[in-house]
């Protein structure tokens, strides 16, 4: 067993970022994540491991001094919250074009604009649909607890470096502010200078002897290359999508109707489902691992067994739910139940519109 520590998820991410074996963080203070500056400037990481930690004077800079560290193969990692992540956008489509491998985590909070600091997943759209310029995907990942706030850092790191690809961790203010026991995983060493030079032959890291200068860009004023380039990003997408996608299934066996649900949602719909299992309502739930790439093909496997209604529960107006609309494609009901502007919905409001907006039809 690892070390086990009471943490809260933002300081367990921060302590993880450490131990995956991270070479920076650039980012820049916004509640609710603010602790993950404020733990990683304490640690003192740049002792223990080696890591720079900078706090940039701005989240334009800080996504920007992310391109710089990743090109360069070196493990890099930023975070922030909703109105921080979107002045990254920008940076991160140059990122994804120019298939830099990086680490954004956001802490969602209520919005729209400058919103209020507590709880949300509004930023659905904007992580899942690419909320920058151009055809680009970021892979998701949703933790739905602060165990899961530690483990999934160096799962994301390690996807990023097989994809050449930016991968978020989409959290949220309850799951960032919460305080859980965590265990810990050993620490990862960081790789030397050579090691980074002998695995990833592509990054940039001066101009080898007697070879030609590494360049990494996403600018091609050829129409043609860069429809190549489109192209190749597209298929590196399809790959994704077949061999990363990530779920949980909770009591989906029998289930006539099933909840759909991430992060902080997917705790409430768990004790909704035990709720509505007391009263004889076969339920169960769908619990999102990856955001994207989207579990399309398991979803349309349920409706096509004999599951009458999904019920997509999620902090926002309904942007999941598009999703789950899209993989049913009719065949059965789909609904939306969620709670706006930063409140967090009860499990017996979630009972209560599961027998409203799908059993009671």
């Amino acid at each position: 067993m690892g070390e086990l520590r009471l943490m809260k998820g933002n300081e367990a991410l921060a302590e993880a970022i450490i131990r995956a074996g991270a070479d920076g963080y650039f980012g820049y203070p916004i509640t609710p994540q603010s602790e993950v500056i404020e733990y990683l400037t304490a640690e003192k990481p740049q002792e223990r491991t080696g890591m720079v930690v900078l706090q940039a004077e701005s989240e334009v800079a800080s996504i920007n001094m992310l391109y710089g560290g990743g090109a360069t193969g070196k493990k890099v990692v930023t975070s922030s919250s909703s109105p921080g992540i979107s002045l990254m956008q920008e940076g991160l489509s140059y990122i994804a074009g120019a298939e830099i491998p990086v680490l954004v985590v956001n802490v969602v909070r209520g919005g729209p604009g400058l919103g209020d600091i507590q709880p949300a997943q509004s930023d659905y759209f904007q992580s899942t649909k690419g909320g920058g310029h151009g055809d680009y995907r970021l892979i998701v990942l949703a933790p739905s607890s602060v165990q899961e706030m530690s483990d999934f850092v160096p799962v994301a790191f390690d996807l990023a470096f097989k994809y050449r690809n930016p991968v978020m961790i989409l959290s949220d203010g309850a799951i960032g502010q919460m305080m859980e026991k965590v265990e810990l995983f050993d620490t990862i060493p960081r790789l030397t200078d050579e090691e980074v030079k002998e695995r990833y032959p592509w990054a940039t890291n001066g101009k080898p002897k007697g070879g030609e200068r590494r360049i990494i860009t996403s600018l091609d004023l050829d129409p043609a290359k860069m429809e190549e380039h489109n192209r190749h990003l597209q298929e590196k997408y399809r790959k994704i999508e077949e061999n990363e996608v990530r779920y949980e299934e909770f009591q989906c066996d029998d289930a006539e109707y099933i909840l759909v649900a991430y992060g902080s949602s997917a705790r409430i719909a768990q004790k909704a489902i035990q709720l509505l299992r007391e009263k004889g309502v076969k339920v169960g739930l769908l619990r999102l691992i990856t955001l994207w790439p989207f579990p399309y093909k398991r979803i349309e496997e349920l409706a096509a067994k004999g599951v009458k209604g999904f019920l997509a529960v999620e902090m926002s107006a309904g942007q999941m739910v598009e999703d789950v609309q899209l993989a049913v494609n009719g065949k059965v009901k789909v609904a939306h139940f969620g709670r706006l502007g930063g409140i967090v919905h009860s499990p017996e409001e979630v009972v209560e519109a599961l027998e409203q907006k799908i059993i009671g039809e």
